[in-house]
């Protein structure tokens, strides 16, 4: 997959995840369900089970930030896969990641992590971890010669 795609999945996952129990719930499970139109019926009934269910599950759970943390991945699986099949609703989904983040109470806007890079740039993130980089220098590095 591109990896912008995989960017998008990325921060749409986190998003989605951090909407979960909060007021922004039915905006993301709205948008979510009608960028998936493009599947089959019956799958989108599966997909609206399957959010409400995970929403639920971080409502009730004790410690809602640390459901939100283990829901992610599938999310970005899934939103992933999604646009592999369907690359073309990938502004559609940056959009509504967007206007996502701006409903977020404060407590979920912190939890999204945004991270992007650009002109052949690295950036990297955790959340709930670390990141360690060990790179070596040489030449094409923007090391100095010794």
């Amino acid at each position: 997959m591109m990896e912008s795609l995989a960017a998008v999945a990325a921060a749409a996952s986190t998003t989605l995840v951090a909407a979960m129990a909060t007021d922004a719930w039915g905006a993301a499970r709205s948008g979510l369900v009608q960028l998936f139109r493009r599947d089959e019926e019956p799958e989108q009934g599966a997909l609206i089970t399957l959010l409400e269910s995970e929403a639920a599950l971080v409502a009730r759970a004790g410690d809602p930030e640390a459901a939100r943390r283990q829901l992610a991945p599938a999310w970005q699986l899934r939103l992933a896969q999604f646009l592999q099949a369907h690359p073309e609703v990938a502004d559609e989904l940056r959009e509504l990641t967007r206007r996502l983040q701006e409903e977020l109470p404060a407590q979920q806007r912190q939890w999204v992590q945004h991270v992007e890079a650009r002109d052949h740039g690295q950036a990297f993130g955790a959340q709930g971890g670390n990141v360690i980089i060990h790179q070596e220098g040489g030449p094409g590095r923007g090391d100095r010669p010794a």
